[in-house]
């Protein structure tokens, strides 16, 4: 899928989905048109038939248009996001699952918000990718659906499904798209009009607490976790950590695997790098100093490590804020 080329986009509203997912799509892309001055973005609401469905909150998004296929002046979006939200698994019916199947062997880009990716699960339109989900349901869809890849990222692109965590993950997602289509620079105006720090990357992990990511059941990896993160400037940390829960460095390895799908050297390496985007964003500490704080063991591979994770160097992250923050705004954009 050329993400570059996507310019319609249709939402499918599942019952009791998040507003704030939807929301935040939308008004990337409302914005990007404003930033670049033309309507480049289109978007339309959707549901098995034309009533509009209530989210989460109570409140619904209209006009909304039943789903079905393209018939002129209405041609299908280039892409479709299921919208989903509290209690999917109760809403997602074979009506839906048709409908969704009938848009893939109709060639259309499918995507999902929130918990909309357990609906292309069902339907079996995601066996063989890599996707993301929001944390609270990836335990559960792990299990129910093997075929599928689940990572700990705040949106994944695989070939034609696109698939985003709920809250304002979508924002990040669109903002990605935004990029590809019309450039960093209008990208960045939409995230400074909408008072966003960064441009968080497809690969970042969800932010969530130690005691949220896991089950009561798993103690150990909880205590593993809360140790590393008051610990990130130690060397051969998962070793240490490791040593003193009484656990092999395989054992530990392995559980970090079952429940978090990521290796803790993995964890750790991404908690030191937004602690290190925190401290330069915030302090005018050399980024040498930086790195040894973060417990790099080298300034070089702290360079490579944060370009890899973040797109761009370390020393480029105070100069990209100070130009989001010094971006000439139009009129328009008032």
């Amino acid at each position: 899928m050329n993400i570059a080329r996507l310019a319609h986009f249709g939402f499918l509203t599942l019952p009791d989905y998040s507003m704030i997912a939807v929301a935040s799509a939308i008004e990337a892309l409302r914005m990007a048109n404003r930033c670049a001055g033309r309507p480049i973005y289109s978007w339309t609401i959707h549901a098995l038939n034309d009533t509009p469905v209530p989210a989460s909150n109570g409140m619904a998004i209209s006009p909304t248009r039943k789903l079905g296929r393209a018939t002129p002046p209405d041609p299908l979006p280039d892409l479709v996001f299921v919208c989903g939200g509290v209690d999917v698994r109760s809403v997602v019916g074979q009506p839906h699952l048709a409908a969704l199947r009938r848009l893939a062997r109709e060639g259309v880009a499918l995507g999902a918000l929130c918990t909309g990716t357990f609906a292309l699960a069902e339907a079996g339109l995601l066996d063989g990718y890599r996707c993301a989900v929001h944390w609270e349901d990836a335990a559960a869809m792990r299990e129910a659906f093997p075929a599928i890849e689940l990572v700990n990222e705040l949106f994944v692109l695989d070939r034609n499904r696109l698939t985003c965590t709920g809250g304002i993950g979508p924002l990040d997602m669109m903002l990605h798209l935004i990029e590809a289509k019309l450039g960093r620079v209008i990208a960045e105006h939409v995230a400074v009009t909408f008072i966003l720090d960064r441009i968080r990357p497809s690969g970042e992990r969800q932010p969530i607490a130690a005691g949220d990511r896991v089950t009561p059941d798993q103690p150990v990896l909880a205590r593993a976790m809360t140790m590393i993160e008051s610990r990130l400037d130690e060397p051969a940390l998962p070793t240490a950590i490791a040593a003193e829960l009484g656990l092999s460095l395989r054992q530990l390895q392995r559980l970090f695997r079952a429940h978090l799908n990521e290796t803790p050297a993995g964890f750790i390496k991404s908690l030191r790098l937004h602690r290190a985007q925190s401290m330069l964003q915030a302090r005018d500490l050399p980024v040498t100093a930086v790195a040894m704080a973060c417990g790099f063991g080298s300034s070089a591979y702290f360079a490579s490590a944060y370009r890899a994770h973040f797109g761009y160097s370390p020393r480029a992250e105070r100069q990209l804020r100070a130009i989001a923050a010094v971006a000439p705004r139009t009129a328009s954009l008032a």
